[in-house]
């Protein structure tokens, strides 16, 4: 993570200045809140979310975290002005500057936390990041998704990794070469959103998931996310063994003991996050 433990435990003694940052029973609400600038990325912004994601990933209280945007649309991706070089100097954000460079399409790395962006509004360019480093994409209806950066002059090359990740590597080309808009009902078919709902039911989705998902094991989530993201570096070959032994460790954790208790005394789980 970009920030440590120690730096995070203070969390709410920061100011952020583009986005809102709210604990609630085991989840960790972030909203985009830059609506002037149609919450586009400068340097700030994805600081203040480096910060929030460490935050999360370190404290065992934070079981999953929810992505939202305010205003009228979810993210307009880049800021342009910070790529022609400009610095937010004035936002009266204090969230600490470190030396290491924060790339955006590897912000959810190291998260091992179920992330879910629900999205009701438009969706460009480098907004498409934010949604590849989720676990769950839950999208209205009336949602759009646009990757027009070939219309300016600029292939989409970040975007293009973290897509290829999620969809047919055919499906990606043509989504960067034609540079259109997509509907909900495409985006779901291409398999960038994985929820299709309709725009009343949206809300009522996304606490179904939430609660769904905090009363299930949060330490065999974490460790299980974990294994993903480390069985990028693993060998075919080696990979069962691997996970074999990551088995033998999870059974050992407080939860693996108490979940297997809590089924024999056919009782709800007690779950610690240890």
């Amino acid at each position: 993570m970009i920030y440590t433990k120690e730096q995070t435990n203070k969390i709410n003694e920061h100011n952020f200045a583009y986005i809102i940052v709210k604990e609630d029973n085991n989840i960790l609400e972030v909203t985009l809140n830059r609506p002037k600038q149609r919450n586009a990325l400068n340097e700030v912004i994805v600081r203040e979310l480096a910060f929030a994601l460490s935050y999360a990933h370190y404290n065992n209280d934070i079981r999953v975290v929810t992505l939202l945007g305010n205003g009228e649309i979810f993210c307009a991706g880049a800021d342009l002005k910070t790529l022609m070089g400009y610095r937010d100097t004035d936002s009266g954000s204090t969230i600490p500057i470190e030396d290491k460079r924060i790339i955006i399409g590897d912000l959810f790395n190291g998260l091992h936390k179920p992330c879910i962006a629900t999205i009701s509004k438009p969706v460009y360019a480098g907004g498409f990041l934010l949604l590849g480093g989720c676990t769950h994409v839950i999208a209205a209806e009336s949602s759009t998704f646009t990757l027009s950066e070939v219309k300016r002059g600029i292939w989409p090359f970040q975007v293009m990794a973290s897509l290829l990740k999620i969809m047919p590597e055919r499906k990606v080309l043509d989504w960067c070469i034609q540079g259109k808009t997509w509907s909900a009902r495409e985006a779901y078919e291409s398999g960038l959103v994985t929820h299709l709902v309709a725009d009343k039911d949206l809300d009522s989705t996304l606490e179904e998931f939430t609660y769904n998902i905090c009363n299930n094991s949060p330490t065999a989530i974490r460790l299980g996310l974990k294994a993903v993201e480390d069985m990028k570096e693993i060998a075919n070959k080696d990979q069962h063994k691997f996970l074999h032994k990551r088995l033998m460790e999870l059974v050992e954790t407080e939860d693996a003991q108490e979940g297997m208790i809590a089924f024999k005394q056919k009782r709800k789980p007690n779950w610690t996050g240890n």
